[in-house]
């Protein structure tokens, strides 16, 4: 399937907000990769260094993250897929956040498996990455962020990737345990020769539908919310 280099132009003249991509990996490279094969994919993005580990050594802004939300004004930094930003300790649903990254046509969050919980993007088609080992605790990790996003009942695509025969069985606990609805949108990339890359075509094929379908089920909670 070929890149749609027009993709986030389209976007942005029908004033879409950009997806949200939650990448809960074991290392930062992993996260640089996705947003590498996404670019490739015709996808700037906005990697954002939640845990302070992507661009630990790059220059400090005089401004921390929450002063650059304030002031309206990121200072990024350059990168072959996009923009980087160092903001640890951001959540997912940081009200000037949206605002500040609708030039971009991916926001891609770093975590950490381990991560001590997930707030999505209000506005945003989400999308949840896990990498998964082949330890019982990285299994359990996993299992544990699954069921706080089922939970959370959020329209989401999720994606696992890492060791296969992992992945398989984190999949089939979902299977057995969580609702059938959830456990469709849960795929493994981890039999690909390219993961990064078969996320990427996967993610940029589904961006249309995933937003459409957050918009729609998100105005369904709210009337359910407010007793429409």
């Amino acid at each position: 399937m070929p890149a749609d280099q027009a993709a986030g132009l389209r976007r942005r003249r029908a004033q879409q907000p950009p997806p949200c991509v939650h990448c809960f990996f074991d290392t930062a490279d992993s996260t640089v990769r996705l947003a590498q094969a996404l670019h490739r994919r015709g996808r700037t993005s906005l990697l954002i260094d939640a845990c302070g580990r992507v661009f630990s050594d790059a220059p400090r802004s005089l401004f921390d993250w929450k002063q650059q939300l304030g002031r309206g004004q990121l200072h990024t930094l350059p990168m072959p897929y996009g923009e980087g930003w160092y903001a640890p300790g951001i959540q997912g649903d940081e009200p000037a956040l949206m605002a500040a990254a609708r030039g971009h046509d991916c926001i891609v969050f770093d975590a950490r498996l381990n991560a001590p919980d997930w707030t999505p993007l209000p506005g945003a088609a989400q999308v949840v990455i896990l990498e998964v080992n082949a330890t019982h605790a990285s299994m359990l990790q996993g299992y544990a962020l699954l069921k706080t996003l089922f939970h959370s009942e959020v329209p989401i695509s999720v994606g696992l990737l890492g060791n296969a025969a992992a992945c398989d069985q984190l999949l089939a606990a979902c299977k057995r345990f969580l609702d059938p609805a959830f456990t469709q949108t849960v795929y493994s990339v981890a039999h690909e020769d390219d993961a990064f890359a078969a996320l990427a075509v996967r993610m940029t094929y589904e961006e249309t539908g995933l937003t459409a379908r957050y918009k729609t089920e998100s105005t369904g909670n709210m009337a359910l919310k407010h007793g429409c």
